[in-house]
């Protein structure tokens, strides 16, 4: 394996959110190592650490014991820079959508550079809209209409493939930007909800699904931090209007 493989690989994590079955979480960490990732996170697995991940993982066991087991998304998303949620479904005021083989290579090209995350829904009631809403991009695998649904660790295996595919195709030829992370970026979207309830332009009781929205406008903008800092400025200036 390239260094260059081996860098892109070692900056994406995988994020199982509220696994129920704990063969599942051993089976999601053997298909992760089949295709070179390593970095698994687990947000209130039900049964973990478990005899049966262990037996399902195989060999990969060492990626279970390096597994890091968070209590809210943001926090397994900390510090990415750009999260993709895998889903078997669209939604109608979601971030921005496509499919899993554009997705994994817009992962690898900013995972030259910082940290990603793919994130991985319940086995059975998938990603809620709240988790959706921490991520920058949704992606399908394109299966059968009439039987999409596939089992947590095979959905991990499909994107894992991907992923490699799209790494071995080496570096992008220019300088990826430098995004803004998970913390810059929920940060900026409190400020900014703050500020539209303080104008009144937001109602707290009925909010309807304005913030969504915006995390979607802002999600296609793939914001870096220098930006948001600006957005922030700007925030504060327009609530504290500097004296003439």
């Amino acid at each position: 394996m390239s260094d260059a493989l081996k860098k892109s690989l070692a900056n994406v994590r995988i994020v199982l959110c509220e696994p129920h079955h704990a063969g599942n979480i051993g089976a999601a960490a053997r298909a992760m190592k089949t295709m070179g990732l390593s970095r698994l996170a687990l947000v209130t697995p039900r049964d973990f650490p478990s005899d049966e991940a262990s037996r399902r993982a195989s060999r990969a066991t060492d990626i279970l014991d390096a597994a890091i087991v968070c209590e809210t998304l943001s926090d397994a998303l900390s510090g990415a820079a750009f999260a993709l949620a895998c889903s078997a479904r669209t939604r109608e005021l979601a971030v921005p959508q496509t499919d899993a083989r554009h997705a994994a290579a817009r992962l690898i090209e900013i995972a030259h550079t910082q940290p990603v995350a793919l994130v991985f829904g319940n086995e059975t009631y998938g990603l809620t809209t709240g988790h959706v809403n921490l991520c920058q991009l949704l992606a399908t695998i394109p299966a059968n209409p009439d039987y999409a649904s596939l089992n947590l660790a095979a959905a991990v295996q499909v994107f894992a493939y991907e992923l490699r595919q799209a790494a071995m195709s080496g570096a992008p030829e220019s300088k990826p930007r430098k995004l803004a992370g998970h913390d810059e970026l929920e940060g900026f979207y409190a400020h900014l909800e703050s500020a539209l309830a303080e104008t009144g332009y937001l109602n707290p009781e009925q909010p309807k699904k304005l913030m969504q929205r915006l995390r979607r406008l802002y999600a296609r903008a793939e914001l870096e931090r220098e930006e948001v800092n600006i957005l922030r400025g700007i925030i504060r200036t327009l609530r504290q209007p500097k004296k003439s």
